[in-house]
């Protein structure tokens, strides 16, 4: 039982990870209908600015954190406004294709010797790492508190952000009918554009928190199944949905932590697994609902 409950802590630190990223691509698919591949990388890119600020400036992690999410938000408006947004009133394979070119070409460029590089490198310790013993049984780290706070804190943000404000009114308005919205004089176009804004603000939060936990940062193409993970977690959740997003993260984090500490060959087969059955038995997702019909 005592291993289990540590397995436990350790599938909730991961699922921290995967419900930033989670609730990028949930709000852009709620907003635009469009799955975002590209925003793996863009998890990727926040790392790598991460691991770059806090290494050659002695940056501390309010900063770093902040930076990274600053300089996400800004490559997702970008690459929404050069490569989504000519593409909004075309078919949806176009924009589909163009998601993932957008997805090959970060990850080959980032890849180059004078970019990011193929090398491993080692996250630097941007706070000194402390275990705590609860209860002489159980081990959590100070990391693991510190994902859980900076995940509540950008939660409760997004929350009050989307349920609370003018622009949340109109990001759900968009939502639920992007012409109707136009009609009502909603900017639908700079809506989307701070969609993608705060999605990808997220995954810049996440990737910092990734490199504080799992501290060997492989390669840009490193993104990739966290990104695929993710993205399963917010369709098992309902995609579109953010408490789905969420809990959907914390399920598969949760699982294949579990699945490793049985197996090591069932870490990565465990996501789809759980994906096939909840598409067979709540194709909507957990907390998804069935979408409306206009009339």
């Amino acid at each position: 039982m005592e291993y289990l409950i540590q397995q436990l802590i350790n599938g909730i630190q991961l699922g921290t990870v995967y419900a930033l990223i989670a609730l990028g691509y949930t709000m852009v698919y709620g907003i635009v209908r469009l799955i975002n591949f590209a925003h793996a990388d863009i998890f990727m890119v926040g790392v790598y600015t991460a691991l770059f600020t806090a290494t050659a400036y002695q940056t501390p992690f309010l900063l770093v954190i902040i930076i990274s999410m600053s300089v996400c938000a800004v490559l997702g408006v970008v690459i929404e406004k050069l490569a989504y947004r000519p593409l909004r009133h075309k078919p949806k394979l176009s924009a589909l294709i163009t998601a993932l070119g957008v997805s090959l070409f970060l990850e080959n460029f980032c890849a180059l010797p004078f970019v990011f590089g193929p090398d491993y490198r080692s996250f630097p310790e941007l706070i000194p790492f402390k275990k705590y013993v609860i209860w002489e049984r159980f081990t959590i780290t100070n990391i693991f508190l510190i994902n859980l706070l900076v995940v509540s804190v950008l939660l409760s943000g997004l929350f009050y952000l989307v349920h609370y404000t003018m622009i949340g009114r109109k990001m759900r308005a968009v939502a639920y009918d992007k012409v109707t919205a136009s009609l009502m004089g909603i900017d639908v176009d700079r809506t989307i554009s701070f969609t993608f804004l705060v999605g990808t603000a997220l995954a810049g939060a996440s990737g910092i928190l990734y490199g504080m936990t799992y501290t060997s940062i492989q390669s840009p193409y490193m993104g990739i199944w966290p990104g695929w993970k993710a993205f399963i977690a917010a369709v098992i959740g309902g995609i579109g949905n953010l408490p789905g997003a969420v809990v959907g993260a914390y399920l598969m984090g949760i699982s294949e932590v579990y699945a490793n500490a049985f197996n090591s060959d069932l870490g990565f087969g465990i996501a789809f697994a759980i994906l096939i059955v909840v598409l067979i038995f709540k194709p909507t997702g957990l907390l998804g609902k069935k979408p409306h019909e206009k009339v």
